[in-house]
């Protein structure tokens, strides 16, 4: 799913290594906004999310069916609200992606133990299987991001992208995400 109309854009300026760097800090000179940083970003996330989506459409999947798979298989047993909480997405939204995964025996729902009406989320063994597979995708394209860089700069790439998300929303975060690092400092 590469877009082949940045591709050469892209390719020319990993050429010319300053050349990006030189024209984002002229423009941003100019406005004062910090444009090569957003468009890295946005190209970063293009290409990370693009090594699934293309695993994702054998499947007739998406992003959104990619989303509620890691969430519910990092969180077995996953209560559908909670799973709402994450996404930030609607009721209607979610069950619609959710439909397509439990027909497609990637996902199965369960009845809570102490009320029925509540509904838990599991990957099937099939589900999990996919799951690996695409966080072994994004994986391999961290690792050669981060070969690149010097000793420690994982530490420094994970506070930075602590500090994009709101404030009152990093502590939940920090649960969910369950890493071994202190990302509070």
């Amino acid at each position: 799913m590469t877009d082949v109309n940045f591709k050469s854009m892209i390719s020319s300026a990993a050429q010319d290594g300053n050349r990006l760097m030189k024209d984002s800090t002229a423009q941003s000179d100019e406005i004062d906004l910090p444009y090569d940083l957003i468009e890295l970003l946005f190209f970063a996330y293009r290409e990370f999310t693009g090594d699934p989506d293309d695993v994702l459409a054998e499947y007739d999947f998406g992003r959104a069916h990619h989303r509620v798979l890691h969430f519910v298989d990092r969180n077995p047993g996953i209560m559908v609200t909670d799973l709402l909480g994450i996404l930030r997405i609607t009721k209607q939204s979610l069950g619609r992606v959710l439909k397509q995964l439990v027909d497609a025996e990637i996902i199965e729902q369960r009845e809570g133990h102490h009320d029925r009406r509540q509904r838990l989320l599991y990957t099937t063994e099939r589900g999990h299987a996919l799951a690996v597979d695409l966080t072994k995708l994004q994986q391999k394209r961290l690792e050669r991001a981060l070969i690149e860089l010097p000793d420690g700069s994982d530490e420094i790439i994970r506070k930075f992208l602590l500090q994009m998300i709101d404030p009152d929303a990093r502590a939940d975060i920090l649960k969910l995400v369950r890493s071994a690092y202190d990302l509070s400092d």
